[in-house]
């Protein structure tokens, strides 16, 4: 075996280790929820949508995805072909995304989706996120992207922040009798400006897509992986 084909051995199964750590962190915070929503009385179907509408758990279970598929290719000693490529800037910037905006806005703020898990709260917003950067930053297999794919990687957080605001009036949590928000800065009753503070923080955290969108495009083009 040479050494370029034992190193990607060794970033499939971390590969897969990472997959298989975020599974177990959103199950565990998912069955420690639905304990919590039972006890509640609470109507579970509601709160599972809820749960799956945090921008979190959905780069997360994304993540998942992306390294399994790019553990196969990493198994198969195969370079990315494109689609993969442009699928895992995606993720890899929005895990970028949410490791900064946890860490900085929201670390030892009460969310809603329950008691939280610590250990899998830490996998979620900082192993997983950290992982998947060092992993485009050093894994072998990518190719040079675009410029011009930092356009599809903004289009899924504008779509989630439209899809979160025009559901919140209609999605009136049992708890409060409010509109529910997954996250204080979006929710224009907190915020001082109401609505203006909200297009503020959405413009803001578009700006940090892109931003760290187009520094994983830079690193695709300039930095070349360790590769057979």
């Amino acid at each position: 075996m040479t050494k370029s084909s034992a190193y990607r051995n060794v970033v499939a199964v971390v590969r897969v280790v990472v997959a298989a750590l975020i599974v177990a962190a959103v199950v565990a915070q998912l069955e420690r929820s639905i304990q919590i929503w039972h006890k509640g009385g609470l109507d579970v179907g509601f709160q599972l949508v809820n749960f799956f509408s945090f921008f979190t758990i959905e780069s997360n279970i994304a993540s998942v995805v992306v390294l399994l598929i790019g553990a196969g290719f990493a198994f198969a000693k195969r370079d990315d072909p494109r689609w993969y490529t442009i699928f895992r800037v995606i993720v890899v910037t929005y895990m970028g995304v949410t490791g900064v905006v946890y860490n900085l806005l929201l670390r030892g703020v009460e969310l809603p989706q329950g008691t939280t898990v610590e250990w899998s709260n830490e996998i979620l917003h900082v192993v997983a996120c950290a992982y998947l950067v060092l992993d485009w930053l050093f894994a072998p297999g990518r190719s040079a992207l675009s410029w011009r794919v930092i356009r599809i990687i903004v289009i899924f957080p504008i779509v989630w922040a439209a899809y979160t605001l025009i559901r919140a009036p209609f999605a009136i949590d049992e708890r409060t009798g409010k509109p529910w928000y997954p996250y204080p800065f979006l929710n224009p009753a907190l915020a001082t400006e109401g609505y203006f503070s909200v297009g503020f923080y959405v413009v803001l955290i578009a700006v940090i897509v892109g931003l760290v969108g187009a520094g994983a495009v830079w690193v695709s083009r300039n930095n070349r992986p360790f590769s057979a």
